[in-house]
């Protein structure tokens, strides 16, 4: 049986760890609304619309299409599958990838497979794009991922783990803030916890299920960062 309890806290890599995805943080909130972030803020839109894909394609539905567009806005066209289950897949699918991505953030074989898994989906993904956006952020970030690789296997920058877990905790918040923007600083009748409310049979509101998806996300976070502790002690 796995062990989950962390009896061991900090050692060095540990340490770098926690102090990794605070800077990483920091950096993220203080550059948000700069061109700097775009493009990976475009990778978490494309990741968010990507897991509605999921969602649909495991509930037997059929994906028309996805568009990512510049002002940091998506969508994806779907067909059949199960809608309650599609609508919150965006915001807790970024959540959960953003988990995935920082726990194989902390061993550099996890690292090279969350890598190639990406560059895999964006592969895919450009196949099925409805907008240039997308396909220029498909290209530009499989060809990002693959200098990354090569600095990373034939030279001494060793960054291919920090840039998972920027990417990874890059999903967390913004899925986080995300729903805040979207439900509780303003409300935004097409988002998809709004829809969620209006197919949902439970007496809540898009604010509410916001509120419960927010929660959740930042439960991910919370895991993530638990998990990555014990997998280094």
């Amino acid at each position: 049986m796995p062990n989950w309890e962390l009896r061991n806290c900090c050692n060095h890599e540990q340490v770098v760890f926690l102090t990794t995805v605070a800077v990483c943080s920091v950096v993220i909130l203080a550059l948000w609304r700069t061109l700097l972030l775009m493009p990976f803020k475009l990778v978490t839109v494309f990741i968010h619309e990507a897991s509605h894909a999921i969602a649909c394609k495991l509930t037997c539905g059929h994906v028309e299409g996805i568009q990512v567009h510049a002002n940091e806005g998506g969508s994806t066209q779907t067909r059949g599958g199960l809608y309650w289950f599609i609508l919150p897949a965006g915001y807790l699918g970024s959540s959960f990838w953003g988990m995935v991505f920082i726990l194989a953030s902390t061993n550099l074989l996890t690292a090279r497979i969350a890598a190639g898994c990406l560059a895999v989906a964006l592969l895919v993904v450009l196949f099925v794009a409805k907008n240039w956006t997308l396909r220029g952020l498909c290209i530009g970030f499989m060809v990002f991922l693959a200098v990354i690789w090569v600095l990373q296997e034939t030279t001494k920058i060793q960054i291919l783990r920090y840039i998972i877990l920027f990417i990874g905790v890059m999903n967390s918040l913004f899925s986080v803030y995300d729903i805040y923007d979207d439900l509780i600083s303003r409300r935004v009748h097409s988002s998809d916890a709004e829809k969620f409310a209006e197919v949902c049979p439970c007496p809540c509101n898009g604010v509410g299920w916001g509120v419960i998806w927010g929660f959740i996300s930042f439960l991910f976070l919370c895991g993530a960062m638990y998990l990555g502790l014990v997998i280094l002690s």
